[in-house]
């Protein structure tokens, strides 16, 4: 029977985008560079915003897969191809190299030994490295590696391999691979097949041609090919604000601080030699000016876009903040509008109240401003395998394309602040500032360090963390509330405390063309927002893992996080910026000697609650 295998266009940037491998019925695939992408088809997505952050001309989205009923067989589309190469068969235990060449359209591997035949299937296996590389396995060097280098040339057969399982042993153990060349009888286990193994890399991605492969000295790794080190893919995500009504930079006393640095003049000179990297950092330590400003007053000095985001670096685009013009445009006066970015202001619905825990509710937030309408685009720079902080490869492995792979999704949202008195009130108390230097210190010895600062700022500071705690902690309670599932729900942190920053939003975004229906919003007018809130703070309060969870001095990767956990604060990791780390419940409801920003409310919730119940 034909088969069709499909990606959805959304799909072609996260999860599967360029360089990421993927597992569909049974057959296993790795997405190509754009450089393969067909110019048929390829839709334009408009977003120069982001394309000016990031230094490039354009972005373009995947041809658009047809429906079921309108399949054609020619339709160009993002192109994938399979991976690994090495295919095995279940029934006979043959192992076969598949080529482009043994292809057959609408129709899954096949063994040529087996009567009737059975479909192949991939091997677990692939390789990798810090430089971004991936290949195939050497299956064959596998199977001889416990022989020396004589008797491995003896061997002339570098294909006739077979998987084996055996019934006397159990996990890895029980498989090998065997050589059933005339005369060879050469045979490994996979006991300890992941790890490094003194195999030479293939210095190229499975789509890139023999010789685009680059003389790579870096040790692979062995890993299971859906491994989450397999793949880091780095996107940027900007929403389309009306930039006219938007100011650059809202902090000019700031900017006027960048201007005068000593170094400011030397930066200008020449942003692309190699002591710029280390100026924009002296720059940053000494006035707190994020990416986003340094390269807007570099392109104002210099007349162009700052090279510090150009898609030509070595090592891929620089992640710019975006944060500076969407803060000024959701607190602006009166919000700017346009068809894609429809804001309107509303409120919790406590004004006059007297009553706790409402009272105390009204007093820790502050604006609330409902969008009916957003459109974010997401654009796929490039990935890194093996760490986050490894070598960046970029989505066009042949550097000559200036666009980059997008999708535009449409939705809703609620942004939400908090009391700008009360906010920096308890960011000045003394256990707060000690937790978080804990945190601090954590941050700098973690691998994570890099990536992570792109989002808090150049330092981690109280509010960034209260401030994400508390939208993971809205995310899930909405989740209850509004009908949309946690993976459908995304939050953008506006926590940077040189741009006075201090507020969330909580927004759903879809493919199509129509959005999403206003359940969202619809949470958002008063009074259900209030009472979402009161609900998520009582939530919040104690968890099915407290109190290991409430008094846990470091757990999540890196121990990046503190009283955090998947019973009560952790998201799908599409759904955060930071990958679920920096997350700390006990600044949101308080706990171990910690002052919480909505411990009052959680201790008037739980007086009105007993009162109640004495009264009945």
């Amino acid at each position: 029977m034909s088969r069709t295998l499909r990606v959805r266009q959304s799909q072609t940037v996260v999860p599967f985008g360029v360089g990421a491998v993927f597992d569909i019925q049974g057959e296993s695939f790795v997405a190509t560079g754009i450089g393969d992408w067909p110019s048929r088809g390829r839709q334009p997505i408009d977003s120069p915003r982001l394309a000016d952050r990031l230094g490039v001309s354009g972005f373009y989205a995947a041809p658009a897969a047809a429906g079921d009923r309108f399949d054609v067989a020619d339709a160009p589309g993002a192109p994938y191809i399979r991976f690994p190469s090495w295919l095995f068969c279940g029934a006979c235990r043959r192992m076969k190299r598949w080529r482009i060449a043994d292809e057959k359209r609408g129709q899954a591997p096949r063994c040529p030994s087996c009567s009737p035949t059975r479909t192949l299937a991939p091997m677990r296996f692939a390789q990798i490295c810090q430089a971004g590389h991936l290949s195939d396995v050497d299956w064959w060097f596998w199977a001889h590696s416990r022989r020396d280098g004589g008797e491995r040339r003896q061997c002339g057969e570098r294909e006739k391999l077979r998987f084996l399982v055996s019934e006397r042993a159990s996990g890895l153990e029980a498989l090998s691979v065997a050589c059933t060349a005339k005369g060879c009888g050469a045979v490994r286990d996979l006991l300890d097949i992941l790890g490094t193994h003194g195999m030479r890399c293939s210095g190229r991605n499975p789509w890139q041609r023999a010789g685009e492969a680059v003389d790579c000295p870096r040790p692979v790794q062995i890993v299971q090919r859906t491994a989450g080190n397999l793949y880091y893919p780095i996107v940027h995500s900007a929403l389309d604000i009306p930039e006219t009504d938007v100011p650059a930079h809202t902090d000019d006393a700031l900017a006027d601080q960048v201007r005068e640095h000593h170094l400011w003049v030397s930066l200008c000179r020449d942003p692309a030699s190699p002591r710029a990297p280390l100026f924009r950092q002296m720059i940053q330590e000494d006035t707190a000016a994020d990416d986003g400003l340094l390269d807007a007053l570099l392109a104002e000095e210099t007349g162009g876009t700052s090279p510090a985001v150009t898609a030509a670096a070595p090592d891929g685009p620089a992640r710019p903040d975006l944060s500076r013009e969407e803060w000024a445009a959701f607190t602006a006066p009166a919000p700017p509008a346009t068809r894609d970015f429809a804001l309107r202001e509303t409120t919790l619905g406590l004004a006059g109240e007297t009553d706790e825990p409402w009272a105390g509710l009204a007093s820790r937030f502050g604006r609330v401003v409902l969008a009916d309408r957003l459109r974010e685009v997401r654009a796929l720079s490039g990935f890194t395998r093996v760490s986050p902080d490894a070598a960046v490869v970029p989505v066009d492995t042949s550097r000559r394309l200036k666009w980059l792979p997008a999708v535009e999704v449409f939705g809703e949202g609620i942004f939400l602040t908090l009391d700008q008195g009360e906010l920096k009130d308890w960011e000045e108390d003394p256990e707060v500032r000690r937790r978080v230097k804990g945190m601090r210190a954590d941050l700098d010895r973690s691998f994570q360090k890099d990536r992570l600062q792109n989002v808090t700022g150049p330092e981690l500071s109280p509010r960034f963390v209260l401030l994400h705690t508390l939208a993971h902690l809205v995310i899930r309670q909405l989740s209850f509330e509004s009908g949309y599932t946690t993976a459908s729900l995304r939050e953008r942190i506006y926590a940077r405390p040189e741009q006075d920053q201090y507020g969330i939003l909580v927004y759903t975004a879809a493919g199509d063309a129509e959005g999403t229906l206003g359940g969202l919003v619809r949470q958002g007018e008063p009074p259900r927002l209030a009472e979402t809130l009161l609900r998520m703070v009582e939530s919040a309060a104690w968890c099915s893992a407290d109190p290991l969870c409430a008094e846990h001095s470091g757990q999540g990767f890196g121990n990046l996080n503190r009283a955090a956990c998947h019973a009560c604060a952790l998201l799908p990791e599409t759904s955060c910026e930071a990958g679920n780390s920096l997350l700390d419940r006990a600044l949101v409801v308080g706990g171990e000697r910690v002052p919480g920003y909505l411990q009052s409310i959680v201790t008037a919730a739980r007086a009105a609650a007993a009162g109640a119940l004495e009264r009945t």
